[in-house]
């Protein structure tokens, strides 16, 4: 072939030892090479390296020319590594150094030289691989990372062919295969036409050498190589996916005759999204550049990976999806994979990994006019978003052994721990071992790697101090340096340890979090269960410590705290979850020693706006630590005179049509978007009436639906007559209807009959249940019309807690409603209701009467199936099927049982004493 090649920076590979390798393997050596199609694959095994850099050259005859990375995109060349220093080195067979003994035989031979060593026999490592591949379509297309080519087929002319620029025939003898050389004819290339959008550009044989172009010619074939970068190289769109194209038409000559031959080659740029967990790569199935009409068949698809194909077996058994559609070739890959690697990076010095891996789609299709076949081979690196991977400082200290203990990771194989800062202190490793701080690297199985440290409390290097308890304080601030390699990319962690020794053994706290509830263990220390513990600004008595789901031992305790509970702090409101807080504080209860402070905060998963295909917007604005002076019931969207349905001293629900209350509306490509706000009006007064505003709001909450304009969806049914029409047949029945109250809010397990009358103190919460007995049909549902307490089994006094289905707008500490949700006791949640309520005493001459308080309820039972009855579709019904702060509303018409008039029943709780 007619070749030419260009010369820049060194090619560097960082690798670790030379072995020799022939006919394209060593055994034992850990250097493999193999023909995979129109390329060849050579592998090298890093754990036979030693870190330093590997130079790779090209052996033409006896003339040897180092790889630049210019020189690599030119002439069919390109290489990649992991962080183990595993390398793998791809050439196109029709590279520019390959012998062609013939258009099916391809010889390809590298020298691999280490650098930094000395001129020893290992250091200069000779691979040559001979590849066959007799099926040669009409127009072979390859892209690689750093360069398209496209090998066209053509008639047979008598082609002047030309060694390598600046090259000379191997010398007999030197045991290089050296190919026949063909007689020289009068035709030779004469230039290069570039067609792009903007215009036509013709260059030179010369010119396009110069440039950076691979060309090389056979008689039977052309072939054209270029970087994705050149100049004369556009950027297109083919089916949402962006596509390098290079298009060009090669013209020959002689003396009275001029030929030419069309190549065009397009490479994919793009097409790949991300989920946490898969990584989809997309490409167009009729790539438009490439093709002359519609009609064409695609007659092959292969998936693999770093060049090489997989069969469908290998492909389920890694998880991989291949996929044909009328638009696109689809590739599905699971993040983590067997055949990629995780990397790690450092920008803004901080520590990130991301995850690559090289997957390949090979086509075959044959167009119909042209009556011509193309192979199309695609090698796609994809490397996901950087996620970010904080380092995290476990603290092993035993104060006891008086030495600080730590380990710090996890990392990936190719970071490095370079040096530690202790205090004001910067020491190597090598230093920090020397001086007596074991600084140690620990592997795992998988490559991962975690570092750990010992500072003993008397080394200088470690601040003390003595509190008023006579507790004697270590302290060690340090700064960990780390390098990713090989890019040497610097990151560090800065950490503070701190340990204490003490006569007093004072208590700590651990906590976790689900999507409900704090879990806190508290290990009691030396004060055991005499100390004080406080949660928020409630002290824990026994009786909130019961509603706590509270378990002790001698040494501990535990509590489970529901993250709406009104002594946790709401701190932060995000799109779909909030972020609350538990904060505890253990002191002596004798001299108000502060012992210890506890924080947990946790994000836990809310719906704060709802969009439904009704067109009604629900919106949950929650009041957070950051506005203590906030009122929820003076919220209003846009709209002032549109206001909560639903609200108590934390948390306003807002239900509202997207027609009203002030909801803007605006077009956006297909969509339709409903915009509302929730906020507080100016001058509005808030929950203390002396403090007013005239300043922006305090509080501001955005809210949006996107509806879909056009779409399409398709449903397939079909029918079948029925043969009789079921009746329902006419029975009479007795529904009971029992009301209990609950040991906590749990709602798990109940007081019995022998433990009335229960005793419980002013303000403490009361959790009743109102369940439906005898009855499994879930269309009917039981709402709470209006409940009251006396004084025993008296009518007057009464207090009212539930209203035509609403809190006592009256009272201080109005009753709260709690969803109810399926469960192995609930089979249908329609069937009960909860509430609580805080226990109040009646009050004589303004003294509390320490009576029985009885708590009745009138229920009524309603029907989904039939028409709207007024008794069913009361203005605060809704409130009692709020779930999760109020955030899921059902929307059903509801009737009474029966058409003669609504089923009502009266329930009545157990006495309830003031403690």
């Amino acid at each position: 072939m007619a070749r030419r090649v260009g010369f820049g920076t060194l090619w560097l590979l960082m690798l670790a030892v030379g072995i020799e390798a022939k006919n394209g393997y060593a055994p034992g050596s850990g250097i493999v090479a193999e023909c995979l199609g129109n390329i060849m694959r050579l592998m090298v095994d890093g754990n036979f390296l030693q870190g330093r850099s590997l130079e790779v050259d090209a052996v033409y005859g006896t003339d040897v020319v180092p790889i630049t990375s210019n020189l690599a995109s030119q002439c069919g060349y390109s290489r990649k590594s992991d962080p183990w220093g595993n390398v793998r080195l791809f050439a196109s067979l029709q590279n520019c150094f390959s012998y062609p003994l013939n258009d099916d035989n391809f010889n390809t031979t590298v020298r691999l030289r280490l650098t930094g060593t000395t001129a020893s026999e290992d250091a200069v490592q000779i691979v040559s691989k001979m590849c066959k591949r007799s099926l040669w379509a009409f127009r072979e297309i390859l892209c690689d990372r750093n360069y398209m080519e496209v090998s066209v087929g053509r008639k047979l002319l008598d082609i002047a062919v030309k060694l390598p620029l600046g090259q000379k025939a191997p010398p007999k003898g030197s045991g290089s295969v050296v190919p026949e050389q063909p007689v020289v004819s009068e035709y030779t290339m004469w230039k290069v036409l570039f067609y792009m959008p903007r215009g036509e550009k013709t260059l030179t044989v010369e010119e396009a050498f110069k440039q950076g172009y691979g060309l090389e010619s056979s008689p039977n074939r052309l072939v054209l190589r270029g970087s994705q970068n050149s100049s004369e190289a556009y950027l297109t769109d083919v089916d949402g996916v962006p596509m390098y194209v290079l298009k060009t038409s090669t013209f020959f000559r002689q003396k009275w005759m001029v030929t030419l031959v069309d190549a065009a080659v397009a490479c994919p740029a793009g097409g790949v999204s991300f989920t946490e967990d898969l990584i989809t790569w997309m490409l167009p199935r009729i790539i438009s550049p490439l093709l002359t009409s519609a009609a064409f068949t695609l007659l092959e698809v292969h998936m693999g990976i770093d060049g090489e194909q997989l069969d469908g077996i290998t492909m389920a058994s890694r998880g991989y999806v291949l996929t044909v559609t009328d638009l696109y070739i689809t590739v599905q890959i699971p993040v983590g994979s067997q055949d990629g690697y995780y990397k790690s990076y450092a920008p803004g010095y901080q520590y990130h990994i991301a995850f690559t891996v090289e997957p390949m789609l090979e086509l075959l299709w044959h167009e119909e006019d042209l009556h011509t076949d193309t192979r199309y081979k695609v090698l796609y690196p994809i490397t996901t978003p950087l996620r970010p991977m904080p380092p995290h400082l476990i603290d092993n200290t035993i104060p006891q052994k008086r030495m600080f203990e730590v380990v710090l990771g996890i990392f990936l194989p190719d970071v490095q721990l370079v040096n530690i800062t202790l205090g004001s202190l910067l020491l190597s490793v090598a230093e920090a071992n020397a001086q007596g701080f074991a600084v140690q690297e620990n592997t795992f199985p998988n490559g991962s790697k975690t570092f750990s440290l010992q500072v003993p409390f008397s080394d200088p290097v470690v601040l003390k101090d003595t509190t008023e308890l006579q507790v004697k304080i270590f302290i060690l601030p340090l700064v960990f340096g780390l390098l990713i390699l090989p890019e040497l990319a610097p990151f560090s962690h800065p950490a503070v340890l701190e340990a204490s020794l003490q006569d007093i053994i004072l208590p700590t706290a651990t906590g976790t979090c689900d999507q409900e509830n704090f879990y806190v263990t508290v290990t009691l220390g030396s004060m055991g269960p005499n100390m004080l513990t406080m949660i928020g600004k409630t002290i824990l008595t026994t009786e909130i410590a019961s509603g706590y789901g509270y378990e002790a031992n001698g040494t501990h305790f535990s509590i489970a705290v529901p993250f709406r509970a009104v002594d946790a702090i709401y701190e932060l409101v995000e799109p779909f979850s909030l972020r609350s807080r538990l904060d505890m504080t253990f002191s002596d209860p004798v001299n108000n020693t502060n012992y210890n402070e506890f924080s947990i905060s946790c994000g836990f998963p809310v719906t704060m706006a709802e969009c439904f295909p009704n067109g009604t917007m629900t919106v949950l604005a929650i009041k957070v630590e950051s506005v203590p002076q906030l009122n929820p019931m003076y919220l209003t969207l846009r709209d002032p005179s549109c206001k909560p349905v639903f609200y108590n001293d934390r948390v306003a629900y807002f239900s509202f049509g997207v027609n009203t209350c002030g909801t803007r509306r605006k077009f956006s490509k297909n969509l339709m978007i409903y915009e509302n706000v929730v906020t507080l009006p100016m001058m509005q007064s808030l929950s203390n009436a002396s403090i007013k505003t005239s300043l922006k709001p305090l509080y501001r909450l955005q809210a949006s639906c996107h509806y879909v304009i056009n779409t399409t969806q398709m449903m397939a049914f079909n029918t079948r007559a029925q043969l009789n029409v079921p009746l329902a047949a006419t029975g009479i029945g007795k529904l009971s209807v029992r009301m209990r109250l609950s040991l906590d809010g749990s709602y798990t397990a109940f007081y019995q009959d022998t433990d009335y009358p229960v005793v419980k103190y002013l303000q403490q919460p009361l959790y009743f249940e109102v369940e439906l007995m005898q009855s499994t049909d879930p269309l009917v549902e039981l709402f709470l019309e209006n409940c009251w307490a006396t004084m025993d089994d008296q009518t007057f006094p009464k207090w009212d807690l539930i209203v035509d289905s609403c809190e006592n707008p009256g009272d201080s500490y109005p009753t709260l409603f709690h969803p109810v949700s399926a469960d192995a006791r609930v089979m249908l949640p329609s069937h009960f209701k909860r509430f609580e309520m805080a226990m109040f005493s009646f009050t004589a001459n303004g003294t509390a009467v320490k009576e029985k308080v009885i708590v009745h309820c009138d229920i009524i039972l309603c029907d989904a199936s039939g028409p709207q009855d007024s008794l069913c579709n009361k203005q605060c019904m809704n409130k009692q099927r709020i779930s999760r702060l109020g955030t899921s509303m059902l929307k059903r018409v509801h009737r009474s049982v029966t058409h003669k008039g609504p089923v009502k029943r009266r329930v009545s709780s157990g006495p309830v004493m003031l403690g």
